[in-house]
């Protein structure tokens, strides 16, 4: 889904949802920043927009000392209480460029699906004054896709897409090229040893259960709501017509940086 920003605020009015509906990581790409940089109980992390905590459970059971930055009070409610369990693990609610963290502290700091919220230059510059020489940055997120074996769905919610939002339009899959770019940005503020890597996955949704997700994609949730709820029953009609079901391909990709 496009990123508007302006709109970070609308994942927190949908919060409880948000944690049910929005999907979690592979286990690979977890093995994967291991490898690039091994986290145990010594490890000072800091996650940056935690949301619902979609891909905390690997890295806080590490038994690290974790610190998650999230904006939305309600999202940051709910992951207290997800992770209460873990006397290591806090929430600070406020935007990350806010964050207060001593220099040279951190060993990793990652971000799932919520580093471009932040303007670019901030956002690394700060990462790169937190962590400790060695430590990583890790930036991952998902990118749906259509379904790719049922174009006659695809047309079909184009349609009533067209009506509803006329200004957006359906992405590229995301590719190599494009995680290669994303990872190359790291060299303009001093990381090294850059990494990055693609991950595949389906998910199979209900035509409910579909619409339940919309219901968390920002540029959805700022539609008015008497439109937003003649917009999802229009979805909704459309997948049920056509088999009930749809499915949509995810890529996945993880950038890993260093401090020197």
């Amino acid at each position: 889904m496009a990123v508007i920003k302006g709109l970070e605020w609308t994942f927190d009015t949908a919060a409880e949802v948000y944690e049910k509906m929005r999907p979690g990581y592979v286990e690979e790409l977890y093995r994967d920043i291991f490898q690039y940089i091994p986290v145990d109980e010594s490890s000072n992390v800091v996650e940056i927009g935690i949301g619902g905590g979609q891909a905390t459970p690997p890295v806080v059971k590490t038994g690290c000392k974790l610190t998650a930055v999230e904006y939305g009070e309600a999202l940051s409610e709910i992951c207290r209480e997800k992770f209460k369990e873990y006397p290591r693990f806090s929430v600070a609610t406020l935007k990350f460029e806010d964050y207060v963290c001593e220099p040279d502290s951190c060993d990793l700091i990652y971000s799932a699906s919520a580093f471009h919220w932040i303007p670019e230059e901030t956002g690394y510059r700060k990462v790169f004054e937190m962590l400790k020489s060695g430590g990583a940055f890790a930036r991952f997120a998902n990118h749906p896709y259509k379904d790719k074996g049922r174009e006659d769905i695809h047309e079909a919610l184009q349609r009533i897409y067209a009506v509803y939002m006329p200004d957006s339009s359906v992405p590229e899959e995301y590719s190599d090229a494009d995680a290669k770019r994303r990872a190359e940005i790291a060299y303009k503020y001093g990381f090294t040893d850059i990494f990055y890597k693609l991950y595949h996955r389906t998910r199979t949704f209900t035509a409910d259960e579909y619409i339940t997700l919309l219901g968390t994609y920002s540029d959805h949730i700022a539609i008015e709501e008497k439109t937003r709820m003649k917009f999802f029953s229009e979805i909704k009609d459309a997948i049920n017509g056509l088999g009930g079901k749809i499915t949509i391909y995810d890529t996945i990709d993880l950038q890993l940086a260093r401090k020197p």
